[in-house]
């Protein structure tokens, strides 16, 4: 092993062990994964997260600043061909070789920026920021999964951007508490979590669920050595709803809804019958 891919192997350890570290439910879709897609998504993984804790953790230090530095730092790792941030030297990697377009990962960026400025959204912002925050982040998980193939990206964009919007806003409906309380976030539009209702409740589940039904036909196009591993992800997402579409409006705005591992363990295993039948 030359000693430039050795740095390339340090740096996606780097990016394995943040996704192992930050979530355990997207580390089990990835190890599903051909093993040639894994080293790719945790690389996109890192980008995101690192991200993201600059805008949701980083109170006690200057977090525009901070996230106007990693995007320079991420446009000077891609024209470079290399950095010293392992996250970056990873995801640059992962965007010249699979040709990730610099709108996708600036559109992402700019709803990280949002965060730093927006504490409440109407639909045209709430819309804005499910592009960058879910749906270019599924889109840009895409081009790894078609390998070049645009004809295939292009029939699977919609449903990849569906899908990536609905993880979104499951997590939002399960984390309402704490992006309130904690972040001084409301990202549903129009939401007044003092006067939350079942019916408001109801209606959010309703849009998750169309989001849900719009993406399962692309699942069942992916390349084989991914298809489960998405079709995991879309299982326990699933299930975070019907756990929450199961509570009263009461309980989730003062808990966050969980799978436990031994759920998540009785989910792969049912899955992996339903992939393996052809039964998605």
């Amino acid at each position: 092993m030359n000693r430039i891919t050795l740095y390339d192997a340090v740096c996606l350890h780097a990016s394995r062990h943040t996704t192992l570290s930050y979530s355990t439910s997207f580390s089990l879709g990835i190890r599903t994964l051909d093993r040639r897609f894994r080293g790719p998504i945790h690389a996109i993984y890192g980008f995101v997260r690192f991200a993201d804790e600059i805008v949701d953790s980083f109170h006690d230090h200057d977090k525009p600043a901070l996230l106007r530095r990693f995007r320079e730092d991420t446009y000077t790792a891609i024209a470079e061909g290399i950095s010293l941030n392992p996250i970056l030297h990873s995801f640059q990697r992962v965007v010249h070789t699979y040709g990730i377009d610099r709108a996708l990962y600036d559109t992402f960026l700019n709803s990280m920026d949002m965060d730093l400025r927006d504490t409440a959204h109407d639909r045209g912002s709430f819309e804005r920021y499910i592009l960058g925050s879910a749906e270019v982040v599924g889109l840009m998980c895409l081009k790894v999964f078609c390998e070049g193939d645009q004809a295939l990206f292009d029939r699977l964009r919609d449903p990849a951007m569906r899908l990536g919007a609905a993880f979104q806003k499951v997590n939002f409906l399960r984390d309402l508490r704490h992006d309130h309380h904690d972040l001084g976030r409301t990202y549903f539009p129009g939401l007044d979590l003092g006067r939350m209702d079942d019916a408001a409740k109801r209606s959010i589940e309703a849009e998750i669920e169309a989001d849900f039904a719009a993406a399962i036909d692309g699942i069942r196009q992916l390349p084989r050595g991914v298809r489960f591993g998405v079709y995991i992800a879309y299982v326990y997402y699933r299930s975070l709803l019907r756990k929450i579409k199961a509570l009263p409006t009461d309980r989730i705005l003062r808990e966050r809804v969980r799978v436990r591992n031994r759920s998540k363990l009785a989910l792969l295993t049912t899955s992996y019958v339903r992939h393996s039948l052809g039964l998605l």
